[in-house]
């Protein structure tokens, strides 16, 4: 299998609303492993890593979990994997 990495920084109402807790839960039901947390300027981040098809699912997934109207700006990359993380975790 060809895994990937993808990084996602949010912009938007995306701190204070519970929306880290909502990634987590929503990368409980894909094949992903990674991390999210917040950034001091307000963004939130999401480094995760997987199948591409599978990451892009669970991009579309947090955005169709109730999250969509807090999020103002996507900013996407992808890369390969670095294999680093086990589950997938809220880093503070």
């Amino acid at each position: 299998m060809n895994r990937k990495r993808m990084q996602v920084l949010y912009s938007g109402r995306v701190q204070g609303v519970g929306f880290r807790y909502a990634v987590r839960r929503v990368a409980s039901g894909f094949e992903v492993t990674g991390a999210v947390r917040n950034l001091p300027d307000g963004r939130v981040e999401l480094v995760a890593e997987g199948n591409k098809d599978e990451l892009d699912a669970f991009r579309q997934a947090i955005r169709q979990s109730g999250l969509e109207h807090f999020i103002q700006k996507e900013e996407i990359s992808l890369g390969e994997a670095e294999n680093e993380f086990r589950g997938f975790e809220i880093v503070a």
